[in-house]
Parts: structure tokens; C-alpha cells; sequence
């Protein structure tokens, strides 16, 4: 299935679950929609930011297009899950924004690690959810971003847990990848950044971690979410955390190298 296809199935009421593992060697992007007068201090929230939010693309004030990353694209109903933010808190899950559209609202598409997942299990390294066929577990952290104007919050992280030798091969191969995380931020000793038990994430689902692996960690686009919780902004919306906007961009051709 192309990722057209799958939005199509997605607009279409269709196709309701988690995005992993979907429309492999396509990028996927994380997203945040908030109104337009907040958007140059979020731009500028990312740009300080960079590892969990590498933007990919910005849409016009009102406009729900963004053809930068593909044909067709609604963002109001092409993600299979979303949710609301009202005054910094969360209000409630929905299935697509076709009723609570406004006209000030700016989309801010971010690079999401599933996107490189493909590679990782090409380069014969383990995947663990999608071994296991759930959604990746994902942590929130002690970690400060860098505050702008109202935008905060902690670092958010996505764990696949893989042995020493396999980590260093994971670096060398995210490295490449800025626009969907990159490199880990950590590996190791999870209580470091702030995670007690790593059997139970904020999101997501748990993996099992076998003898001689540790747990290795990506910055994750739900860090996002965490500045808009912080912001305290009347009204945002975002991505139900593992369901992506599934691009026709190719992770070939955002390579480094």
C-alpha cells in the first residue's frame, strides 16, 4: 500500500490504527496544530529543540494542505487518531478535525523515528515492537527542553532496546536521519533521564529486554506535545501519539549521505 493509499483508507474511516511498520521506506511525521499567533514562538521552540522536533513542514495559517510532503493531503482527516488540548490540559480523542476546524490554525509537521525503523531491521538489528507488533514504548523524561516564550515541557524518548555492538550500529545508521530524530540521545541507565521503570511507559506499549541488551533512546515528537501541556494554549491538537501523518516522502532522499 502506498501512503496515499493508506490516507485514502484513513479519510475513509478504514484504517484506525497505530501507523509502525506501515508504508515502509516512507517518512512519517508527527503533528502539531495550533493557532496562528502562537506558531513563530513554536517555530523557534523547535528550531532550539532540534532532535525531538525537526520540523518538516509548516502550513499556511487556515490551510489544511501541506504539499511539501505529499498529494492530496488533509490534515484534518488523515491521521488515525488525533487529540485536543484546551488551557494545558488533555480534552479528548478524535477521529478526524473536520468539525473543530479554524481558520488561524497552523500545522506543524515534525520527523518521526518510525520512519527509520525499516532501516534498523534492514541493518539486521532488532525492532522490539515491531517484533512484538505494538506500539513502541515512549517515556516521558526529567529532561528540561529549551524554553520559548510560553513553550517548555520535558524531553519525550522512544526505547528499542538492542546490545552494545547493535547500538553503535543504530548510530550509525539514525545518524544520517536529523529529520526523523537522528542519533539516540541515550542508552543505558534509564533513571539517568529521569524514566523509574521502564516496564511502564507514559505511552505506547512495553517491550521485553532480553539478557545483554539495554535500553537505547530517540527523542520522540510527543515532546511536542509536552511544550503545548506547558503552554497552557486555549486550543491545540495533535497526533494521537503513534498515529502519524504517513508522507510521500522517501527516507532515502533525507539522508545525510
Amino acid at each position: 500500500m502506498t501512503p496515499k493509499e493508506l490516507r485514502s483508507q484513513i479519510r475513509r474511516g478504514i484504517f484506525r490504527s497505530p501507523t509502525s511498520g506501515q508504508c515502509p521506506g516512507y517518512v512519517q511525521a508527527n503533528i502539531a496544530i495550533l493557532p496562528a499567533q502562537y506558531a513563530a514562538d513554536f517555530a523557534e521552540f523547535c528550531r532550539r529543540n532540534p532532535k525531538a522536533c525537526p520540523v518538516l513542514a509548516v502550513s499556511e495559517p487556515g490551510s489544511f494542505e501541506l504539499p511539501e510532503l505529499g498529494e492530496d493531503i488533509d490534515i484534518r482527516t488523515d491521521i488515525s487518531g488525533y487529540v485536543s488540548f484546551l488551557g494545558g490540559k488533555h480534552h479528548e480523542e478524535l477521529q478526524n478535525l473536520s468539525d473543530v476546524w479554524q481558520d488561524d490554525l497552523v500545522t506543524f509537521a515534525i520527523g518521526c523515528s518510525f520512519s527509520f525503523d525499516h532501516l534498523l531491521a534492514s541493518a539486521g538489528l532488532p525492532v522490539r515492537h515491531l517484533e512484538m507488533n505494538v506500539v513502541s514504548p515512549v517515556y516521558v523524561t526529567d529532561v528540561a527542553n529549551e524554553s520559548v516564550g510560553p513553550f517548555g515541557g520535558e524531553l519525550v524518548v522512544s526505547m528499542r532496546p538492542m546490545s552494545v555492538s547493535q547500538t553503535i550500529q543504530a548510530i550509525e545508521v539514525t545518524s544520517r536521519h536529523p529529520r526523523v530524530h537522528g542519533a539516540p540521545v541515550h542508552f543505558g541507565d534509564a533513571g539517568a533521564i529521569g524514566i523509574n521503570d521502564i516496564g511502564r511507559p507514559d505511552f505506547g506499549e512495553p517491550v521485553f529486554i532480553r539478557e545483554q541488551e539495554i535500553p537505547v533512546f530517540w527523542a520522540c515528537g510527543v515532546t511536542p506535545q509536552r511544550a503545548i501541556l506547558s503552554a497552557q494554549l486555549p486550543l491545540a491538537f495533535a497526533h494521537k501519539p503513534g498515529h502519524m501523518l504517513v508522507t510521500d516522502l522517501l527516507i532515502e532522499d533525507q539522508s545525510l549521505v
